[in-house]
């Protein structure tokens, strides 16, 4: 009987697998707080604080966890049942965090600078003329 080697590689390999569960948990709740309770205290979130307008940005938010938390509960059921190969489930699972956070990171900066540009708009238009 062959015995399974621990190395470096493996238990990093795991630790992403098993990252897994709670990031695909905490994506699905987002969009569920965002679509069902209209709950936008996690919209587009910049410095920990929403833009003024969550409202606006929610359903890209939504849309941004949804689609993430799909895919990584896909590569999760893929893994346990499809036996998905090695390349192709960390492939996956990669790339859809990185471009999660590349999204949400996006978004948040947009919503954000839309709102710091109408305060400036609006403050340049109540200035007093010289």
């Amino acid at each position: 009987m062959e015995s399974i080697h621990l190395t470096v590689s493996l238990a990093i390999n795991w630790i992403l697998f098993l990252a897994l569960f709670p990031v695909t948990f905490v994506w699905l709740r987002r969009a569920f707080r965002i679509i069902v309770q209209r709950d936008y205290s996690e919209v587009a979130l910049k410095g920990g604080e929403p833009p003024p307008d969550p409202e606006r940005w929610a359903p890209y938010t939504a849309a941004i966890n949804l689609v993430a938390g799909a895919v990584t509960a896909y590569v999760i059921y893929g893994v346990i049942v499809l036996a998905l190969p090695f390349d192709t489930w960390t492939a996956i699972a990669g790339t859809t965090i990185w471009l999660k956070l590349i999204l949400d990171f996006a978004l948040s900066r947009h919503a954000h600078w839309r709102a710091k540009q109408a305060l400036k708009a609006e403050r340049a238009q109540n200035a007093p003329n010289d």
